[in-house]
């Protein structure tokens, strides 16, 4: 029988990013990874302060940031890359009164550091009332961090690339298979709902689309956000998206998010382009758009990190090392993300 400190399962942002926090404290255990594609890994990657329909910043938003470049610190020393990507983030105006409620917000305590007072004009899209830039905005490389970070795993033998059948623990013995665990976290975005410990916390799907296009021409160096991102992949490859939908919950590509994508994209660049890829995954939110953390009611060894919504690079770092501290040091876990909020 192997033993180990914890097993977790799923390797999204939230089981990733556990994993990393469990790395740095050597700590052992064995991460479940079914191979699918998950929202995490088809993500954006976009780590922006500001929500960008109200021009209003987030709870806890300063310490995710102060947080962001720590965490990656951390990671580079093993996997020997930097995955931020030093790009801000700059919002097309629709109208010359998001200009004013952009520069009025600017001077509010709590947004001056985010919000840049000073419009900008880009030069390769459509931006008739300017731009705004979200100062201490970045991105990820999203393929690359979950590439390296899986083969990391794979390579220290932590890595265990199978289905997690719920079943087939037992509860009393704190084992799995030939695993025996202290603790186990379930990291398993909307695949939570099929999780019978946790399966009455209510996550929602929530449909995303995004495609990845070239450009016949080349925009300028930045997230580029107007009704949805644009940004540089390489080889003037672009992503583009994502979409929202919490109604549809099939799996197969809608017409009309694709619609909805390729008019936005239009909208910006006149020049034309041609959509290369389409790609679909589930985001796991919570309706009070807090991360979901903590204990099973009963079993207070089984842990769930879930909820992380379209701010998973964000969430997922920052509160990886908040449960972390919870479950090995005994940490105060804040009601506003305490699972225990909906028993």
């Amino acid at each position: 029988m192997e033993k180990v400190d914890y097993i977790i399962v799923g390797a999204g942002y939230a089981g990733i990013f556990f994993a990393h926090q469990l790395i740095k404290e050597k700590k052992s255990f064995r991460i479940f990874y079914d191979e699918a594609v998950s929202a995490s890994h088809i993500s954006a990657g976009v780590c922006n302060p500001v929500i960008l329909k109200r021009f209003n910043t987030f709870w806890k938003s300063q310490e995710q940031i102060d947080y962001l470049n720590i965490i990656f610190k951390e990671i580079e020393s093993y996997t020997f890359r930097n995955y931020l990507i030093e790009e801000n983030v700059v919002r097309i105006f629709h109208n010359d009164s998001e200009k004013v409620q952009w520069k009025k917000n600017s001077e509010k305590e709590g947004l001056s550091s985010y919000l840049n007072p000073d419009f900008i004009n880009l030069q390769s899209v459509e931006n008739p009332y300017g731009a705004g830039k979200v100062n201490r905005s970045c991105r990820i490389d999203v393929a690359s961090f979950f590439n390296d970070m899986l083969n990391y795993l794979e390579h220290n033998q932590y890595l265990i690339k199978e289905n997690f059948n719920h079943h087939l623990i037992d509860k009393a013995s704190n084992t799995y298979n030939n695993i025996a665990f202290k603790n186990i976290v379930f990291c398993e975005g909307i695949a939570s709902n099929n999780n019978p410990l946790f399966s009455d916390i209510p996550i929602q799907p929530n449909k995303g689309h995004c495609l990845k296009v070239k450009l016949h021409h080349t925009p300028d160096s930045y997230i580029i956000k107007k009704k949805h991102f644009l940004f540089n992949l390489q080889d003037n490859e672009y992503y583009y998206g994502g979409t929202y939908d919490r109604f549809d919950t099939t799996y197969q590509i809608n017409d009309d998010s694709v619609e909805e994508l390729r008019n936005g994209l239009q909208e910006i660049c006149t020049s034309g382009f041609k959509i290369q890829d389409i790609n679909v995954a589930f985001r796991a939110t919570v309706a009070d758009r807090r991360p979901v953390l903590g204990r099973h009611q009963q079993h207070h060894n089984f842990y769930i990190f879930n909820g992380l919504g379209a701010r998973g690079v964000y969430n997922g770092s920052y509160f990886s090392k908040v449960l972390f501290d919870f479950i090995e040091n005994e940490m105060y876990l804040e009601p506003e993300i305490d699972v225990k909020r909906f028993y």
